[in-house]
């Protein structure tokens, strides 16, 4: 699994796919410099370790990363990249929109992601272990999140997801997921199309601003 990632053409495509919009084939060529059939087998072998996941849509065929942990993985690696000096100029949230706020998956980053984290731990919502507290658990249960019902699902309840820009953790696992789709819900966050901005009316950021630093 390091080794594929480590290979310059596998990192180069995927973090070209970390954005969020699924690419091609040959719109991955072009990113990186390479052939087709070069890439398609690269892209091959990304698929066979679960790194990437592919879609058929008419005569196309698209690529996107396959999960949120491998979003995870891939921006954990980053900082360390970075002060190796190894890390593409071209990659990271230059767009301030970007910085502020944007999908990870399912989840929220950016800066009001980790602010929100921070408001979490601060208040006794969420342990620095990353559990929820009893007292969290009767909080978010006011503010409409069921911890009860996200606790029987599969996958985490509660996991820290070291964002790309803030170089600090954001709240991923299914209590990420669904305090997102909570702010869409209440008409607080929109996602754009075609893009991991998160997009914010003023009103929107200061209730989320309340909602989460009230304890």
């Amino acid at each position: 699994m390091a080794a594929l990632i480590g290979n310059p053409a596998n990192a180069n495509m995927l973090l070209a796919l970390i954005p969020g919009p699924a690419l091609t084939a040959t719109e991955l060529a072009n990113e990186v410099g390479l052939t087709l059939s070069t890439v398609s087998g690269h892209l091959a072998r990304l698929g066979e370790a679960g790194l990437v996941q592919v879609s058929r849509q008419g005569r196309h065929r698209y690529y996107r990363l396959a999960d949120p942990d491998v979003v995870a993985l891939l921006e954990a690696l980053l900082p360390v990249a970075e002060r190796a000096g190894h890390r593409r100029t071209r990659t990271g949230p230059r767009d301030p929109q970007m910085r502020k706020a944007r999908s990870c998956y399912d989840h929220m980053a950016g800066d009001l992601a980790v602010r929100m984290l921070d408001g979490f731990l601060a208040t006794g919502i969420v342990s620095p272990d990353g559990e929820v507290t009893d007292a969290g658990r009767k909080e978010l249960g006011t503010r409409g999140i069921d911890i009860d019902r996200l606790a029987q699902e599969k996958r985490p309840l509660c996991r820290f997801c070291l964002d790309w820009s803030e170089r600090r953790n954001h709240l991923a696992g299914s209590l990420g997921a669904a305090i997102f789709g909570h702010f869409e819900r209440q008409g607080w966050a929109s996602r754009r199309a075609g893009s991991r901005i998160v997009h914010f009316s003023a009103d929107g950021e200061a209730e989320i601003e309340r909602w989460y630093s009230r304890g």
